[in-house]
């Protein structure tokens, strides 16, 4: 959540922020109406609760018609405070609540506008011409049938329609990617974590993932417990209730986790193979940090994610993300598109987010420095989502036969393989 000092003093930018999400505008005023009559009501509460006191050192001096007016008082101000507290602690309530259905505030340099309305930073690479190499481009499906490394008709006969089953080579790819993801991680500085899927309401809430997220997310309502659908769940959760002093500062991490998601409202979209999918695995990156760095280790999180695509020679551009596309935790986003060659455009493989202090205020995480303690800012970045990161190097770097080139990177953490050869028929 924002901080409510801002809120008071600058209402407008929180407003503008809001309108620039399309989100809506008139929930700051009702949470700056909620916050007046927490603060007045609380401050009705200490006045009638001082007087309790007063009276309390009065009564026992008191004598005759004097006592029995100060204990008539007494007794109806006991009446007053009780309901001044109930008072007081309803319109809390309602200001924290609305305060949590705020969004982040939006970076200043993040473009304004919808989903297609963001800003191309740098293209990285060139696209093959498939035509004048000779051949026709397949997709990812067909050249995991050919490769015996996806198979996506079992998987809907046992779970459903997007799930897949790794199979082989498929398989160790994935182990090679993550492999590899948490290899560059850790020699980046950033401690591996295996998270869990499974969290409580308050790391999810926590988080922002159950406002306008909420339709994508898996629940066990009869445990009640989430499934996540990142380990930016858990690793944001990990330090929660919790002081870090400022000195330890930057705490990165690394999470390997598995990723669940409902796909709401993507009826009838990437239907064929592995792109859009309910479970996958991915590497996570996430950083506590100060305020001040944030913008900084923003751009190293993004760098680490070039880093990693580069090194899989695979085609690609940086978005940055525009406003009503970002989320309500973020503040400002990246996102680096991979080529798909047999769609003929670039997809999205990884994203990276500042989140500011927003996360750090509803999960309690603050640091303690030499002015004191207060709200830190926390960042996530994707090194690798391994799906989408499989379908890249299928059809970037596939041949004429079927068979696929390892990328040079990848080579020593899939058995030294070189190229990936078709089954056998």
């Amino acid at each position: 959540m924002i901080d409510l000092r801002l809120l008071r003093e600058d209402p407008d930018r929180v407003r503008a922020s809001q309108r620039a999400r399309g989100e809506d505008v008139d929930l700051v005023d009702a949470l700056l109406a909620a916050d007046e009559r927490r603060r007045s009501s609380g401050s009705r509460f200490d006045d009638l609760r001082n007087e309790q006191k007063i009276l309390g050192k009065q009564i026992p001096k008191a004598q005759g018609e004097e006592k029995g007016g100060l204990l008539k008082r007494a007794s109806a101000l006991a009446a007053e405070v009780k309901a001044a507290d109930a008072e007081q602690s309803a319109a809390k309530e309602e200001a924290e609540q609305l305060l949590r259905r705020l969004a982040n505030l939006i970076d200043p340099e993040a473009p304004v506008g919808g989903e297609e309305d963001f800003v191309t930073l740098e293209e990285i690479g060139t696209p093959r011409d498939f035509a004048a190499e000779g051949f026709e481009a397949r997709d990812h499906v067909e050249l995991g049938r050919i490769l015996g490394a996806i198979d996506t008709e079992r998987a809907a006969k046992v779970s459903g329609s997007r799930f897949y089953y790794l199979t082989g080579i498929g398989a160790l790819l994935e182990l090679a990617l993550v492999n590899m993801a948490v290899d560059q991680a850790v020699t980046a500085g950033f401690t591996p974590m295996i998270t869990p899927a499974l969290v409580k309401p308050r790391a999810m809430e926590g988080t922002g993932f159950l406002g306008q997220a909420a339709e994508n997310v898996f629940r066990l309502e009869q445990d009640d417990f989430y499934l996540v659908g990142t380990s930016e769940v858990p690793l944001a959760g990990y330090h929660m209730d919790e002081i870090i002093e400022a000195d330890r500062l930057p705490l990165r991490y690394a999470g390997y986790s598995p990723c669940f998601r409902r796909e709401a409202g993507t009826y009838g979209k990437d239907t064929r193979g592995i792109i859009r999918v309910h479970q996958f695995d991915k590497v996570e990156m996430f950083v506590y940090t100060t305020p001040e760095e944030a913008e900084a280790e923003h751009r190293r999180l993004l760098q680490w994610e070039k880093d990693f695509l580069n090194a899989l020679e695979i085609p690609y551009r940086v978005i940055d993300v525009a406003s009503g596309d970002l989320g309500a935790s973020a503040a400002r986003k990246f996102d680096i598109e991979a080529w798909i060659p047999t769609q003929g455009k670039y997809r999205e493989v990884t994203s990276t987010s500042n989140t500011t202090e927003y996360q750090s205020r509803r999960l309690s995480i603050r640091m303690r420095g030499a002015d004191g303690v207060r709200p830190l800012a926390t960042l996530n970045g994707t090194l690798v989502a391994v799906p989408r990161t499989i379908v890249a190097i299928l059809e970037n770097h596939q041949q004429a036969d079927g068979s696929v080139v390892v990328p040079t990177a990848l080579r020593p953490f899939l058995g030294g393989r070189e190229v990936l050869e078709p089954l056998r028929k």
